[in-house]
């Protein structure tokens, strides 16, 4: 059993960068995640462990110091909150069209512009749809606990450089905010030198004589070989959604209505599902804990005897989309949400079950 101890959302997160092997965080304060740069600060883990500790002087220093420690095949990764995560898209675009591994954490915020410090789910067209240029895409991880916030620092690291690409934790403000009870996983140590340059035989660590360049770059102005390029990626995309689709189904064997809902949306439908079964209603959830890949196979099972799906966001309704496509026009689609920071209890989620099955008897 690892060490347990009563932790922030942020807080999991950042010692679990710790005790992942992470190379280097690049990262600009922004509430509500600033307690994830605090909290490296405060353990100042170049000590221990050698992990450089970084405040850049914006979030667009920030994402390009990451861009360059990634090209040298270390485990780097930075941390922010909306408005912070939109300026780094260009270099988030950068990294995807180099194949670099990195993390970038988003813990959501409302908006738009500036809006409100409170939380929101309203940035997940940025994240699975492409916020920057390009077609490229991001392995997307959604926590729902203080539990996931750590675990998924780690497992998002081992996808991005399984797959040599960027991965991003879209979390929330509730997500990082909230205290719960951790068990945090045994420390791995960073790797040296040597082992980065056998795990990562593509990055640039240093030129011997008689060997070839490493050249490391987003830009290629041959539009055919760009083309090949990008049909390459969109072969390592394919892969991904066949291999890494990742979520939870709860009381949906026998269920007629599917609440769909991720982070801490997940969590009150959760508790809205109890209420619906208590009422005599056959309802269940499904919980994506990876939002890129989508699990559409999954919600396409569900439609042999669901009767309809119900997403619930912190939004004016963006998942809903990817759900309206997975479903295919087999059954009805709803969506319920709240903006600019409220949050829909179980029971507000309930009555919108309600709702949305009177509405299609």
């Amino acid at each position: 059993m690892g060490e347990l101890r009563l932790m922030k959302g942020n807080e999991a997160l950042a010692e679990a960068a710790i005790r992942a092997g992470v190379d280097a965080y690049y990262g600009y304060p922004i509430t509500p995640q600033s307690e994830v740069m605090e909290y490296l600060m405060a353990a100042n883990p170049i000590k221990t462990t050698g992990m450089v500790v970084l405040q850049a002087e914006s979030e667009v220093a920030s994402i390009n110091m990451v861009y360059g420690a990634a090209g040298a095949g270390k485990k780097a990764m930075t941390s922010s909150s909306s408005p912070g995560v939109s300026l780094m898209q260009e270099g988030i675009s950068y990294i995807a069209g180099a194949e670099l591994p990195c993390v970038t954490v988003n813990v959501v915020r409302g908006g738009p512009g500036l809006g409100t410090i409170q939380p929101s789910q309203a940035d997940y067209f940025q994240t699975v749809k492409g916020g920057g240029h390009g077609d490229y895409k991001l392995i997307t991880l959604a926590p729902a606990s203080v539990q996931e916030m750590a675990d998924f620092l780690k497992l998002a690291f081992d996808l991005a450089f399984k797959y040599r690409n960027p991965a991003m934790i879209l979390s929330d403000g509730v997500i990082g905010q909230m205290m719960e009870k951790v068990e945090l996983f045994d420390p791995i140590p960073r790797r040296t030198d040597e082992e980065v340059k056998e795990q990562c035989p593509w990055a640039t660590t240093g030129r011997k004589k008689g060997t070839p360049h490493r050249v490391i770059t987003s830009l290629n102005l041959v539009a055919s070989v760009q083309e090949a390029f990008n049909q390459k990626l969109q072969d390592k995309y394919a892969k991904i959604q066949e291999n890494e689709v990742r979520c939870e189904l709860i009381n949906c064997d026998d269920a007629e209505y599917i609440i769909v809902a991720y982070g801490s949306s997940a969590r009150t439908s959760m508790k809205a599902v109890d209420l619906a079964r208590a009422k005599g209603i056959k309802a269940g959830l499904l919980r994506p804990q990876t939002l890129w890949p989508f699990p559409e196979k999954q919600i396409q099972a569900l439609c042999a005897h669901a009767k309809g799906f119900l997403t619930v966001e912190m939004s004016a309704g963006q998942m809903v989309e990817d759900v309206r496509l997975a479903v295919n026009g087999k059954v009805p689609v709803e969506h319920y949400g709240r903006m600019g920071g409220m949050i829909a209890s179980p029971g507000d989620i309930l009555a919108a079950l309600e709702n949305f099955i009177n509405s299609t008897k």
